[in-house]
């Protein structure tokens, strides 16, 4: 059977940090998570990446809150392939990353690979679970925030024994606390991916008023796209977006010509 392809064209709508107070478009409820997930797959996006926040708008994993998520999801926007989180943002550890997982069972899975393996190398236990990730046929996208962590990943793939082509990855472009985010790193990515030899499908997302030249550069080398306010709500022009279907719009428009 072939690889499942990465969608060409995700949306992050929300992520860990922000919240509606940081802009009214930010969705923290499960609802307002809904009805953007509809607006952005009307946008041009094919899967949206998605946090579950408490009572209080903070980032939570919690397998309750996915599964009510994803079950109203699963009716509103059938066509749309559905990733969770399962980033630590300081509270949490890998064991927690494979518990909210193994209690969810979603369709997709977005897994930060030094947050999973931060002692720098893959455990039984983490090949156990990756093992059990393909058993399920859980689409998993392996969150790399530098070049190195792509050689991490080959180990993993090796000591797993899992097949390095189809592989789903998404290379982190700078930082959210204000590293720039320069297109040369995409290069170096592509660079440790192919001495690894992993076949993988890619995509980026990238922060602030760099991410459009990012964004060109990505699609330049024959990647897909990540973008919403997880990251950034800067539109090309340096304005700031209305809303994340705005950003999915004009995303979707680079991706079929890049000049733009």
């Amino acid at each position: 059977m072939p690889a499942t392809p990465l969608p060409r064209l995700m949306v992050a709508p929300n992520g860990a940090r922000l919240t509606d107070d940081d802009h009214p478009a930010v969705p923290v409820t499960i609802p307002q998570i809904v009805t953007t997930a509809q607006e952005c797959a009307r946008a041009g996006a094919r899967a949206m990446h998605f946090h579950v926040r408490g009572d209080d708008k903070a980032h939570i994993l919690d397998a309750g809150l996915y599964r009510e998520a994803l079950g109203e999801l699963a009716l509103a926007v059938p066509d749309l392939h559905l990733q969770i989180t399962t980033e630590t943002v300081g509270r949490y550890g890998p064991q927690d990353m494979r518990n909210v997982t193994r209690d969810t069972r979603p369709p997709g899975v977005s897994i930060g690979v030094p947050e999973m393996m931060p002692s720098g190398a893959p455990t039984a236990e983490d090949c156990a679970f990756y093992s059990w990730l393909a058993e399920q046929g859980i689409l998993t996208q392996h969150i790399c925030y530098a070049p190195d962590q792509l050689r991490l990943l080959g180990q993993l793939l090796q000591a797993a024994a899992l097949p390095r082509s189809g592989v789903w990855c998404l290379f982190v472009i700078g930082h959210y606390t204000g590293a720039i985010s320069d297109p040369a790193v995409i290069d170096e990515c592509l660079a440790v991916m192919a001495d690894e030899g992993i076949d993988g499908d890619w995509a980026i997302c990238a922060f602030r008023t760099e991410e459009a030249a990012c964004i060109r550069h990505a699609v330049a080398r024959g990647g897909k796209l990540r973008v919403g306010f997880e990251n950034s709500m800067f539109m090309a022009d340096g304005s700031i977006a209305p809303d994340n279907a705005a950003r999915v719009r004009e995303a979707a428009a680079m991706l079929d010509d890049p000049a733009l």
